[in-house]
């Protein structure tokens, strides 16, 4: 079992940034996909970006187009640590961010395929 810890929201002006973490209990490696989601009121949970933590793909990545340019997915195995860098932020980034782990095979931005999540930090952007 994975638990995951996500840290870093904060509020900020459009165009700033931000990083956010996701520190997870046990090996990210283990189950091989960690998630980044977003949730805003009144909305769907989201994906934004996704990154491979281990296999054969193990550093793949992919984000929403939403997203793509600005927001940067990473890992640090060593620290058992995901990382979200968000820059360019905009009024519409505004949401709950939250870290979810899934298998490597099913690694993608569909929530249905993530198994363990965080309680989730707020990221609040302002024009």
């Amino acid at each position: 079992q994975v638990q995951l810890v996500e840290s870093g929201g904060d509020s900020v002006q459009a165009g700033g940034s931000l990083r956010l973490s996701c520190a997870a209990s046990g090996n990210i490696a283990v189950n091989g996909c960690i998630g980044w989601f977003r949730q805003a009121p009144g909305k769907e949970r989201e994906g934004v970006a996704r990154i491979v933590t281990s296999s054969v793909r193990a550093g793949s990545t992919s984000y929403s187009d939403s997203v793509k340019g600005r927001f940067t997915i990473s890992r640090d195995n060593a620290k058992n640590t995901v990382y979200l860098q968000m820059n360019s932020l905009k009024p519409g980034d505004t949401a709950m961010y939250y870290c979810a782990a899934a298998s490597w095979w099913s690694c993608g931005l569909d929530t249905k395929a993530y198994t363990y999540w965080g309680q989730g930090t707020q990221v609040t952007v302002s024009s």
